[in-house]
């Protein structure tokens, strides 16, 4: 075989590669569209260009006009962790990993100045202080952090409960923001129930379950709207957890906005027949 006639032979597979590579590419691009349709939905993304550090505490504040900044610590510490975020005398907590994993901290109360402080177990309830940070924040629209993951709506894009709110949106009759909000209102009253043991066997301070609560289709108060608010957020609804009290009851529900408009639900009531509250008082919300 000639020189000429091993180079022709030579480009049949280099050809049948790169007609592979491009068909693969073609092929995970559509998939990557029908996964998320008119990419509405946006991810938190810990840049580290704007980090700031104080004794134990690191924050990353690279994103805080988007409405949220990372928390984590700077070494794995054994002791239990706080994290007490203020602004305007409202103060709000969260637990830390104490394997230096970051969280998500939403911005929740506005522009302005965030005092974020950590405090480490010592003994008993005793804390020390690990840090303390003030972080300036201009958000770039009142409800973005609502679009976001947090520690308390807590998803990434393979959450069960996403795919299926990503599924609803590629119902083409569903063209509007309130149809979108209307059929995953339909799918969690129709879908879900009220769990009455885990009400009862739930620990203090224990943050909503996504996961478990799409995975039984059960859930509390706290469980149902974190499903409802990582549906609605990943569609481009901003969507608040809301917690506070119904009546005299600690109790959790959500706010959505949708086409400017602030709508009120409570999927509790919506999975709970004949429940019926008469006065909600708001306590916080992420």
């Amino acid at each position: 075989m000639d020189r000429s006639s091993r180079l022709k032979h030579s480009r049949v597979p280099i050809v049948g590669t790169l007609l592979l590579l491009v068909l693969l590419l073609a092929l995970s691009a559509g998939l990557a569209e029908d996964a998320l349709p008119a990419d509405l939905a946006l991810w938190p993304e810990k840049s580290g260009t704007d980090v700031h550090t104080d004794k134990k505490l690191e924050v990353d504040a690279s994103n805080a006009g988007e409405g949220y900044v990372f928390c984590c610590i700077t070494d794995a510490t054994k002791h239990r962790l706080k994290l007490r975020v203020t602004k305007d005398k409202t103060a709000l907590d969260y637990d830390l990993p104490q394997d230096g994993t970051p969280i998500v901290v939403p911005l929740q109360l506005g522009d302005g100045s965030y005092e974020i402080a950590l405090y480490e177990n010592v003994k008993g309830n005793k804390y020390s202080s690990g840090g303390k940070l003030t972080i300036k924040a201009k958000i770039a629209e009142p409800d973005r952090p609502f679009l976001y993951p947090n520690q308390y709506v807590d998803y990434e894009l393979l959450t069960a409960a996403v795919q299926k709110s990503l599924e609803i949106a590629r119902d083409g009759s569903l063209e509007t923001p309130r149809a979108m909000y209307d059929a995953v209102v339909q799918f969690m009253s129709s879908e879900f129930t009220y769990d009455f043991v885990r009400a009862k066997t739930i620990k203090a301070a224990e943050l909503p379950d996504i996961d478990g609560c799409y995975e039984k289709r059960s859930g509390i108060c706290q469980d149902l709207s974190a499903v409802m608010a990582c549906m609605l957020r990943v569609q481009g609804i901003p969507c608040r957890l809301m917690i506070g009290y119904a009546d005299k009851f600690y109790h959790a529900w959500i706010t959505a906005v949708v086409d400017g408009e602030e709508i009120f639900f409570d999927p509790t009531v919506a999975v709970c027949e004949g429940m019926n509250i008469k006065q909600y008082l708001v306590e916080r919300y992420y």
